[in-house]
């Protein structure tokens, strides 16, 4: 069985838990500086009035006047949820994190250590519990019907799909599961098609002749879904260094120049010899209290310090208040091994290289986006139905 996790709004609650009281009252997670200004994730009070998430701020306001906006803490976030995915690792679950608030895991290594599917999802359920967060469990045969199962949960509530029941569970359910744009949920309406199950009854072929690549996806997906097993990640390299400032600093020339301190002597800790860097963080504490952080993956591993610098320095432009505390992160770092350049490379040099590669794209656009083109049906006049797109595991 795969099993996912899921803890709707768990940016916001991760922002709120310095501040319980506000859980109870209508509040929304606040637009990002410079961005669209577009509500996050909302409490229960605050859609009991009428707000949504991805509303407008002005109409958000003039629908609650009441409502309490709530600044991102990013660093805290990430923390967080850091701290449940651990465990659930130390519970003997192998974890496949997809975005904050959502993971994939597997039953099927650990339900004779616990007495079966639901103690061990029991199990899951309790490493992830908290007084804030409300987690949820679903689990099927399938990965986006279990992401279903624990959509439609409720906080603390296990929900199991059998294979053999799929089909029905899903029909039900709304469009808004499927990963779609927001034109294409509206085509859809305008068709009457508003159900999974009035998608997945449309053939194949007319789905994707009007709505193209994406449609024919999210008719795979009403349909149940491909099979696709669950890769556990690698655990981070927890290498980090920090600088406090006496005063909140604006200046981005000492900025600057805290961020190659700080990137020199993460570099020089002995856990990081002879690895290189794949992927690296920058983060702040600022001026009242809440946080920022952004993520970088390379182009190519390395361990120059200046190249580092150079290619998270322009973050520093996007601050968007004074700083309290700078902190820079190795998120993930190469295998231990040593690098010689060949002038022609050939055979397992070559597999070599295209795995390094390979690893490379998934660290910074997650698992699942590398994929394989294979034909299935050649004759057809659809061009999207000659051939499927295949996960590449290796």
């Amino acid at each position: 069985m795969v099993a996912c996790l899921s803890i709707p709004g768990f940016e916001l609650k991760a922002a709120v838990r310095k501040m319980p009281s506000l859980a109870l009252l209508p509040a929304a997670l606040a637009p990002e500086p410079g961005g669209e200004p577009l509500l996050g994730s909302v409490t229960a009070a605050a859609e009991a009035a009428g707000v949504r998430p991805g509303m407008r701020l002005g109409e958000a306001l003039a629908t609650c006047p009441r409502l309490a906006l709530v600044d991102a803490d990013p660093a805290a976030a990430e923390q967080a949820w850091e701290e449940i995915i651990r465990a659930l690792e130390d519970a003997g679950f192998a974890v496949e994190p997809t975005a904050l608030g959502v993971a994939y895991f597997e039953t099927r290594g650990v339900e004779r250590l616990y007495g079966g599917l639901e103690p061990a999802l029991h199990r899951a359920l309790a490493a992830a519990s908290g007084s804030t967060w409300d987690a949820r469990i679903g689990a099927a045969a399938r990965r986006f019907a279990a992401l279903a199962a624990a959509s439609v949960a409720r906080a603390g509530q296990l929900l199991v799909v059998r294979d053999e029941e799929a089909e029905e569970f899903l029909a039900p359910l709304p469009l808004s599961l499927l990963p779609l744009e927001r034109r294409r949920y509206e085509e859809l309406e305008a068709l009457g098609v508003r159900r999974l199950g009035q998608l997945a009854g449309l053939p194949g072929g007319a789905v994707a002749e009007r709505l193209g690549p994406d449609g024919r996806r999210a008719w795979g997906l009403a349909r149940g879904g491909a099979t696709a097993r669950v890769r556990g990640r690698r655990p981070p390299s927890e290498l980090a260094e920090a600088l406090e400032f006496p005063e909140a600093v604006g200046n981005e020339l000492t900025l600057r120049r805290t961020l190659a301190g700080l990137i020199e002597t993460a570099l020089a800790r002995p856990e990081r010899r002879d690895r290189f860097v794949r992927k690296v963080a920058l983060g702040a504490r600022l001026v009242g209290g809440g946080s920022w952080r952004r993520t970088l993956t390379l182009r190519e591993p390395s361990a120059d310090s200046d190249r580092i610098r150079i290619a998270l320095a322009p973050r520093l432009a996007e601050l968007p208040a004074p700083v309290l505390e700078l902190r820079v992160e190795l998120v993930e770092l190469t295998e231990p091994a040593g690098r010689q350049l060949e002038l022609l490379a050939a055979g397992a040099e070559d597999r070599t290289r295209l795995r390094e590669g390979l690893r490379q794209v998934r660290a910074s656009t997650g698992s699942g986006s590398v994929c394989t083109v294979v034909e299935v049906a050649p004759w057809s006049r659809i061009p999207e139905t000659r051939a499927l797109f295949v996960p590449r595991d290796d």
